[in-house]
Parts: C-alpha cells; structure tokens; sequence
C-alpha cells in the first residue's frame, strides 16, 4: 500500500470522522442541553449501551475476519472473494436474528434488574437499532478489507447526518428519548442500505466466481473467534461500566458519565482515523515480507498520536470543570472530574487506535483477545469495588486502569512482530511530555480567567498555539510537509 494512498484514505476518513465529531457534538449540546433532561439524556444512553452489548452476539468477529480474509484473496485468489462475502453476510443475518429476538423477548427481565421500567419499551426500538447498526458496521468493516476507506468515510457521514437530522426532529415533535432512538434507527438504517448497495456494485460484481471451500469457511469462522473475544471485551469496557453505573446509581448519573466519555472519545477522531486508514497496510507488508517499513510507518504513527494526545490530556484536565458548566450548564457539572481522569484515557486510547487494527491485519488477533479478555474482566470487577465508593469517577478511574494495561500490551506486542526502534519510541515520548508541560503552564495561568464561553476558547486557542509553536520548534513537526501531505 503506497504512502499516497494511506494518506488519501486517511484525509478520507478523517474528514468523515470530523464531519461525525461535529455533527455527535452539536446533536450531544442540543440533547443534553434544550432537547432532553439529565434523567432522559442518561435513560437514552443506557438503552444505546445494552443494545451495543447485544451487538456482540450479532456479529462474532465475522465482518473483521471477512475484510482479513478479504485484504489477503483479492490479489492472490480474487476467485474466492464473493465466497468471503456470501458466508460472511449469511451467518451475520442468522446471528442478527436470533439476538435481535432474544433482546425483543428479554426486554422486560433487563428492565426488572436495573429497576427501570421505561426499558421495556424502548428496548424495542432498541432491537431496530441493533439491526440497523450491525448491518453499518459490517459494511464499513468490509470496506476496509477492500482497501477503500473513502467508501467507509462515505456512509459514516450519511449515517451521522441522519442520526442529527431525524434524531433532532423527532424529538423536537415531543417524542422524548423514544423518539431520539428512533432517530438513531434511521440513520444507521440508511447508511445500512448506502453500503449493501456500494458493496455489491463496487466489489461482489467486479470479482469473477470460482467458488470456495469449507476448509476457507472453517478458517474464516475460526479467525473470526479471537476476534469476538477481543471485540467483545472492547464493547465491555466501552459500554459495560455504563450499564453498572446505571445499575448502582442513577440515569442523572449515567448522563454524567456517558457526557465524560463522549467528550473524550470526540478527541481521538485524528488518532482514529489513522489506524483505521493504516491498518491495512501491515497485512499487505507482511504478506510481501516488508516488515522493517511497517515497523517505520507504526513508529511514525505512534510519535504523531503522542505529539497530538499527551498535550490533549493535559489540555481536558485543566479546562474540563469550566468547559462542562459552561457549555451544557450547571446541571452537568457532575461530568466534570470524570473528563478529567478520562484525559489519561485519551492518550492509552490513541495508541491503541493505530495498534489494535494493525496486529488483526499481522494476523496477532488471538494475543491482542487474550490480553483485552483479562483486562475487561478486571474492568468489569473494579467497576464493581469503585462506583459504589466512588460513584461515576469510580468507573472511569477503573476504566483508565484496566485500559491502559492492555495499550501497553499491545504495544509490546506489536514489538515482538516488528522489532520497533525503543530510543526512537521513547526520545518521542519525552518531547511530547515536555510540550505537554509546557503547554499546561500556559493554560493552568489563564484557567481562573474563564468566565464566559468566548474566554473558554481563547484559553484553548492560546493552549493550542503555544502547542504547535513548540511541535515546530522541537523538530517533531515540519509545517511545509505537513501541508504538502494533505493537500
């Protein structure tokens, strides 16, 4: 994969993701502030958390073994491409169907356990939203087995854009979070029906027909196993600890939590787009025995993600308590301390953004489950020991803990596979630390000045300034490629 195109699919993909953070950050401010009360705005959340974790049934790693498989056939045995596809597609429906029915058939046990009576009815839509969002899903993963993540960028706007659009009207008519879910459904369903279309036309056409073999859909099934277990621990620590802070505490108190979240995941749309655009790359290195330039496009990767987020962090930590209040009122207050301990979860979630993709394409998908198996659990049984003692800050502490273990084993991983230049590694962290620093003291010496939203952003416009001042001065940077590379 040529240096031009990563960084045509990662102008793709960032700009999509971009469109997405600015289109989930206008529909979070209007929901959480004019839309929906905190009550309602943690009630909609709770809801999108169990059907994410119903996900997991309906998918089992088949969509990213299928673009694995996908990545390696198309060059070497395009005949079997549409054989990938068809049983990729079939047990993804199966699966679909059966946990869809099992969430319409459980809603009330799920509304009984977390003493919440409005589930069982919103856990109907829910079982919509599950359709429709796992069919995206599959879509935008296989997308990327293909190489053409321009065309996942694609129905991500056209799914972000609906959810916006319906999602805002429904509610504005009065239909409350029922009607804000409903919204969800239809945006992921039209970005659903976007990419059945461009995956048939674009791709299942253009392959010839040889068929294939049950020994390639015993490996497809197989590989697809390792991936469930890391795919399904991920979705516990993303959405798990919400469902327990729903459970020993309140929606009021889920709002601030999923606020905190929301707002730091927003941060990383740069980190993740560039693992999304490069992870296919390392499948094809390897597959062409040209390890030492993968381990030069990882460690490049890794010295930008940390150039970018280690200052980041530090940037949300200073101005959360007045950014919170300011932007979605007092009422949200609460969400304050927990952005500021998820900053320590941008930086480990950046890293990881460029690593996890990367091993499943080196084929290292069973250490990268293994590793996210253990820490999920321990994500899990921490949540449980802190949100009683220490509320919503308990799960994100817990959160940061266990997540970042597992980055760093990642990492170490993704050493053993490519034998990554340490001083290289650790120089880059060292010069991202003391931008960091620096940049803080800066910020840390305006912060009692913010009074008022226009002072708030020229607190970060200074942080950001005094920030790109140093990256250029520090070597880290140069302004005249970095422009050239993306224009």
């Amino acid at each position: 994969m040529s240096t031009s195109r990563i960084i045509d699919g990662f102008k793709a993909t960032v700009g999509a993701r971009l469109f997405n953070t600015v289109a989930n950050g206008l529909l979070i401010f209007l929901l959480a502030g004019v839309l929906l009360s905190p009550d309602e705005y943690g009630l909609l959340f709770l809801v999108i958390s169990i059907v994410s974790i119903a996900q997991i049934g309906s998918d089992l790693g088949l969509a990213r073994s299928a673009a694995r498989y996908v990545s390696d056939r198309k060059e070497t045995d395009p005949g079997s491409v549409r054989f990938v596809l068809r049983t990729s597609i079939r047990y993804r429906l199966l699966l679909l169907g059966l946990v869809a029915g099992a969430l319409v058939v459980g809603r009330d046990v799920i509304a009984l356990v977390l003493e919440t009576p409005e589930l069982t009815v919103l856990l109907l839509v829910g079982a919509l939203y599950l359709c429709a969002i796992s069919l995206y899903s599959y879509h935008q993963t296989l997308f990327q087995g293909f190489n053409r993540v321009e065309l996942s960028a694609r129905i991500e706007v056209i799914n972000s854009l609906g959810r916006v659009v319906f999602v805002v009207a429904f509610t504005a008519l009065g239909l409350g979070v029922a009607g804000a879910l409903f919204g969800y459904v239809l945006g992921a369903g039209i970005a659903a029906v976007t990419g059945a279309v461009l995956l048939y036309r674009r791709f299942y056409t253009a392959y010839p027909e040889s068929g294939g073999s049950r020994s390639l859909r015993n490996r497809l099934l197989e590989y697809s196993v390792p991936l469930t277990a890391s795919q399904s621990a991920n979705v516990l620590d993303r959405q798990f600890d919400t469902v327990l802070v729903g459970y020993f505490l309140t929606p009021v108190a889920v709002s601030y939590y999923v606020l905190g979240k929301q707002i730091s995941e927003f941060v990383t749309v740069v980190s993740g787009s560039l693992g999304f655009s490069i992870s296919p790359s390392f499948g094809e290195q390897k597959a062409t025995e040209s390890l030492e330039r993968a381990a030069r496009l990882y460690e490049t990767s890794l010295q930008y993600v940390l150039l970018l987020y280690l200052p980041a962090a530090v940037g949300l930590f200073l101005v959360a308590d007045p950014a919170i209040s300011l932007v979605f009122g007092v009422e949200y207050a609460g969400a304050a301390p927990v952005l500021q301990v998820l900053g320590i979860y941008v930086v480990f979630q950046s890293i990881t953004d460029i690593t996890t993709n990367s091993l499943d394409y080196l084929g290292r998908a069973k250490a990268r489950a293994i590793a996210k198996g253990v820490t999920s659990v321990a994500n899990v049984v921490l949540n449980v020991v802190l949100i009683p003692i220490y509320g919503v800050v308990g799960a994100a502490i817990a959160t940061v803990v266990t997540f970042g273990i597992y980055t760093l084993v990642n990492v170490y991983v993704m050493h053993l596979e490519l034998s990554l230049d340490v001083w290289r590694l650790g120089r880059a962290v060292g010069i991202a630390g003391g931008i960091a620093g620096a940049m803080g003291v800066a910020v840390l010496s305006l912060v009692p000045y913010v009074s008022t939203l226009p002072t708030l952003v020229g607190v970060v416009v200074v942080g950001i300034g005094v920030w790109a001042g140093l990256a250029v001065v520090s070597g880290l940077v140069d302004p005249r490629e970095a422009v050239a590379q993306l224009t």
